[in-house]
């Protein structure tokens, strides 16, 4: 095991309700053992990523009610390619060698389950995206 794999796989947190089972199929155990610790494990800078987005469409986001919020972030993860890309990028690049020979073996249903994933994870932190306050001036 080459060292970078080794380094990749000891910074990835434990999930202990991320269990691996032999009836399980390949793409939920690809996603327990390997999405999932990645994606907790970036969780912070997807929050910066998608606060980022939102300032860079103008902060209309602040102004929608939940409802629309939730659906703002769906159509970020799902609809926008560019940011999709971003995010899987940020996602794949945590792979080792072994588990993206994996991935590319059935990417379209791993990217469904990793964007599910995320858009969770940024509808479960939705309260820390709010609205920047204006600097006063002193």
């Amino acid at each position: 095991m080459t060292t970078r794999t080794k380094d990749l796989q000891n910074i990835r947190p434990t999930i202990a309700s991320a269990k691996v089972y032999d009836s399980m199929s390949f793409e939920e155990a690809f996603q327990n053992k390997t999405l999932r610790p990645i994606i907790k494990m970036q969780h912070d800078l997807f929050v910066a990523v998608f606060n980022n987005y939102i300032g860079k469409r103008k902060n209309v986001f602040y102004d929608l009610s939940v409802q629309k919020q939730l659906a703002y972030i769906d159509n970020a993860i799902h609809k926008d390619m560019k940011f999709r890309n971003s995010i899987k990028g940020m996602i794949i690049g945590q792979f080792t060698v072994e588990e993206y020979k994996l991935y590319i073996q059935n990417s379209s249903a791993l990217n469904k389950r990793m964007m599910n994933i995320v858009k969770e994870r940024l509808i479960s932190s939705i309260q820390l995206f709010t609205k920047p306050e204006i600097l006063k001036a002193v």
